[in-house]
Parts: C-alpha cells; sequence; structure tokens
C-alpha cells in the first residue's frame, strides 16, 4: 500500500522578535499552500533567530492566526520558535493545527553563540500525519548523523527540518539532504530562513527544497521571503 502527504516547504517574511506579525505571515503562507497537509518553516521563525527573544509558551495568544489558518486549511505547521520550559531555553519546532500549538521537538545539537542561550534537547520525535511519520530536526542537527539515525530509528518516511544558512552556504544543505537520503533512503525537506534576521544573519539563504529517497530536488523555492514549494510525497505503507 501506499501512502501520500502533500509537504510544504515555506519562507515567511520576519520581524524581530515581533511574534504576532510573524504568526500572521505564517498563516498567510499556510492558507497560500492550501492544498499542503504540512507546512514546514524555517528554524527560529515566529521570533526571528534572536537567541535572546523569550520562550514562547504554546498557548500565546499570537499564535491565533496560524491556529486559525490551521483550521481552514486542515494543514499542521511546524514552526520554529524558543521553547521552555524549565530554566532551560530550547530551539523548539511548534506542532500547530487546528486545535491549537504543541511543542514537538527542541534541537539536540546546538553551536557557536547558542550554546550561550540555549539547552540542548534530549531525544528526537516523530510526528505522524495520515500514517506519514515525520522525523524533525532544526539546522545544525542536520550534519550530525547521529541525530539522524537516531531519528530514522523510530521508523521514518520523511526527515523534516527548518534551517538558517547564509547564502553562500547553500551548498551545504544539499550536501547534508543527500546524505541522510543516502544513509536512511527517507524523503527530506528543509524549509530555509530567507529574511534578514539577527546574529549576523542579514544575507539567508532562502531557496528551501525537498528531496526524494533517490536524492533528486523535487521541488525548490526562491530566495525571497514569500516563497514556497510543495510536492507530494509517496510512501509505503
Amino acid at each position: 500500500m501506499t501512502i501520500s502527504l502533500r509537504v510544504a516547504v515555506a519562507q515567511p517574511d520576519c520581524t524581530a522578535r515581533d511574534v504576532a506579525a510573524n504568526a500572521r505571515a505564517h498563516a498567510a503562507l499556510v492558507r497560500r499552500a492550501a492544498d499542503a497537509r504540512v507546512v514546514v518553516f524555517p528554524e527560529m521563525s515566529l521570533t526571528g533567530y534572536e537567541l535572546d527573544a523569550p520562550a514562547l509558551a504554546p498557548d500565546d495568544p499570537r499564535l491565533a492566526p496560524l491556529v486559525e489558518a490551521c483550521a481552514a486549511t486542515g494543514a499542521l505547521a511546524l514552526a520554529g520558535a524558543p521553547v521552555g520550559p524549565g530554566p532551560g531555553k530550547h530551539i523548539g519546532v511548534l506542532a500547530v493545527d487546528g486545535a491549537g500549538a504543541r511543542v514537538a521537538y527542541r534541537k539536540m545539537f546546538v553551536g557557536g553563540a547558542e550554546a550561550e542561550h540555549m539547552t540542548p534537547g534530549a531525544e528526537p520525535a516523530v510526528v505522524e500525519v495520515d500514517g506519514v511519520r515525520l522525523g524533525l530536526a532544526v539546522c545544525k542537527d542536520t550534519g550530525v548523523p547521529e541525530q539522524a539515525a537516531r531519528t530514522a530509528a523510530l521508523g521514518i518516511h520523511a526527515y523534516l527540518a527548518g534551517v538558517l544558512d547564509h547564502a553562500d552556504e547553500l551548498h551545504v544543505q544539499d550536501e547534508r539532504a543527500r546524505r541522510i537520503v543516502a544513509d536512511h533512503g527517507v524523503w527530506v525537506a528543509f524549509a530555509s530562513f530567507a529574511a534578514p534576521t539577527g546574529f549576523g544573519f542579514a544575507d539567508a539563504g532562502g531557496r528551501s527544497r525537498i528531496w526524494a529517497p533517490d536524492g533528486r530536488v523535487v521541488a525548490a523555492a526562491g530566495p525571497r521571503p514569500g516563497d514556497l514549494a510543495i510536492h507530494t510525497i509517496e510512501c509505503a505503507g
């Protein structure tokens, strides 16, 4: 039996620390990708790459436009944000649908300035949508074979990540995606930040992509905020 899932990788515009404005930008892209069942957003997409931004609670009322867009389209949005709880703060992935939001994953491998502000997550995570199992990651995670292996060991059809790279570093995303495909034989989708953002990323590269299990790029967004790409992934059920 073959199961399929329509997946989008999206590049919202971003205003530093303005969760309300950013949630509206996310909601607009969810509505534009109306036939996508899952919409993946970049690392820290709801606040910008502002490592000193406060943790965002899943029940924050500023997320209401995104929840409403997911309710209207039937989509699950995977959005990036700093999250709690506890004394440590994490780079997280919020899973948002028509019923609300929850923390679905905390980035396991932090680096550079992140280590001064963020606590690493402890374990890999999977979300399941319509029978398709989606492994989660954030940026540096994608370059750590251990993270991909532990995630794949949970039984996944696809590996989804929100990422952030300079425009001249996009080849790194391609190298990492092709390694994950080769090692684990799964679909890979990276949502890549396109808007200028904090901590030196004035030239975020965009060009979000989806790779098939044979290594081909089957969908690609452009370099600008507001761009997105959509593809139906098909998996053995």
